[in-house]
């Protein structure tokens, strides 16, 4: 967003500097060419003046005849403005073809000067002095036909240069007004650009936060870059944790129907199941029942005990015993997990001979938790994992602490068939199972007397092949843990 706004700015910098600029340089240019011009008026009109000395002079030499008395002293004034005059053109530069011109004119000035002095000076006879004045006359014509000459081709070339200079100050006044109207729109497309580049990205937000507004949570805003990306990046954290705060509520209000339902279904059928365990336990002892018919209630009485385990299983997870919580050393109560599982022979003794069990446990502080119901989570996640590995396999349990030293975390891995990517988001939930006879209670149970203890529980693929449950318990103070 930033570097857009730097770049925007700078592009609008750069065209509005060069506008000027280039409007600078046909100001300048108008103005030298205008210059020249006036320059050049000005030597026609030196030019015109030093013409006028001579054709002054050359009159002097007409009158000479008839009154000589102030043809001399008016001869004397025009011949000093004639070199006045021709000095005065040296003044201004000139290239070099000019400068030789102006030289030879000086020159012939000169020479049309002397003879003038000589024509009317002259005391010799009539006949001499109207040969002088003649031969001045002629010098005087010649350069009169000069200077005519130079002055035609200056106003030619004047005329021409100032009909080109103010064809350029026309169209130099064009280039004006569509630089006076162009930059204004210019900047406008620019603004109308930079504006909705800008907005659009808000634009999506918004879109996105009336999705979100509406419950459509799955939503998240994707294409965003720079400061705005990082915007979408906290749009998108907001929205999952939205999502998980949405999906904890729908669950804690399923799980306070489920206990008001199962609270009742214990009160109405447990008690009734009690009765007909008794009279089957009765029954089976009769002296004259038969063999068939005590296998059969032996059967009902085995039923209806794994019906009230269930029973009991679906009263703790609709409402948990709350935790006792106590220091624990988890590495202990892992291997005592593993012990009884081993001694109690839960998976068959053909199952626990197949599966190797590695333990690699970690340095680890004490955890404060509910002992009983971290083992009770561990021997559930050991016997899923047996179960997973019907042909045998490998059971490793790790242990470890977090680099900031704030979490404990334990992975139980096994080798078996690992977890359907169709059911990976469905296995922590009640009732869900893909075991032959299970309850689909056991990883429900898990996660949730985890959670009770302020902890985690997440299921991922084993890069060897299978899955991993790994638990994440928070590093407490004794002190905080019972003032929890």
């Amino acid at each position: 967003m930033k570097f857009k706004i730097i770049a925007g700015m700078s592009a609008f910098a750069i065209v509005f500097l060069m506008a000027c600029i280039y409007l600078l340089s046909i100001v300048n240019d108008s103005t030298a060419k205008l210059d020249n011009v006036v320059m050049l008026h000005q030597v026609e009109i030196l030019r015109e003046r030093y013409l006028l000395q001579i054709n002054r002079a050359e009159l002097n030499l007409v009158l000479a005849g008839t009154d000589a008395s102030t043809a001399p002293v008016m001869a004397a004034q025009h011949a000093r403005r004639m070199h006045d005059a021709i000095a005065s053109c040296f003044d201004c530069h000139h290239a070099a073809q000019i400068h030789g011109q102006l030289v030879e004119l000086r020159e012939r000035t000169d020479a049309f000067e002397a003879a003038l002095f000589r024509a009317l000076e002259t005391q010799a006879t009539a006949e001499q002095a109207l040969v002088e004045r003649r031969a001045a006359f002629e010098i005087g014509e010649d350069l009169s036909k000069r200077v005519s000459e130079m002055i035609a081709t200056t106003s030619a070339n004047l005329e021409k240069q100032r009909l080109q200079a103010s064809q350029e100050v026309a169209d130099s006044r064009k280039v004006l007004y569509l630089l006076v109207i162009g930059i204004p729109l210019i900047s406008a497309l620019l603004g109308v650009i930079f504006i909705v580049g800008h907005t659009r990205p808000l634009y999506k937000l918004m879109e996105s936060t009336r999705r979100l507004k509406a419950g459509d949570l799955d939503h998240r805003v994707t294409g965003m870059k720079h400061e705005v990306g990082e915007l979408a990046t906290a749009f998108n954290e907001m929205a999952e944790s939205l999502q998980e705060q949405v999906t904890k509520m729908q669950r804690a209000e399923q799980l306070a129907v489920l206990g008001e339902l199962a609270a009742g279904l214990v009160h109405e059928i447990k008690n009734p199941m009690a009765g007909i365990k008794v009279a089957m336990e009765v029954l089976s002892k009769e002296a004259n029942l038969s063999s068939e018919d005590k296998v059969a209630t032996e059967k009902v009485v085995a039923e209806i005990a794994r019906l009230d385990t269930l029973m009991k299983q679906f009263l703790n997870f609709a409402k948990p015993p709350k935790p006792q919580l106590a220091e624990i050393d988890v590495n202990a109560a892992i291997g005592s997990t593993l012990a009884f599982y081993a001694r109690s022979g839960m998976g068959g003794r053909e199952a626990a001979k197949s599966i190797e069990i590695t333990k690699q446990f970690g340095d680890l502080p004490h955890a404060v938790a509910d002992p009983r119901q971290l083992e009770q989570v561990f021997l559930n996640l050991v016997i899923n994992a047996v179960d997973a590995m019907p042909d045998g396999g490998a059971l490793t349990v790790r242990t470890a602490c977090s680099a900031d030293q704030k979490f404990i975390e334990v992975a139980v891995a096994d080798t078996g068939k690992g977890i359907d990517k169709h059911f990976a988001s469905k296995i922590f939930q009640p009732f869900f199972t893909t075991k032959r006879g299970g309850t689909g209670l056991g990883l429900a149970i898990s996660r949730q007397l985890i959670e009770q203890n302020e902890g985690t529980l997440q299921a991922t693929d084993n890069p060897g092949g299978g899955s991993v449950f790994t638990i994440s318990l928070r590093v407490r103070s004794a002190e905080k843990g019972a003032a929890a």
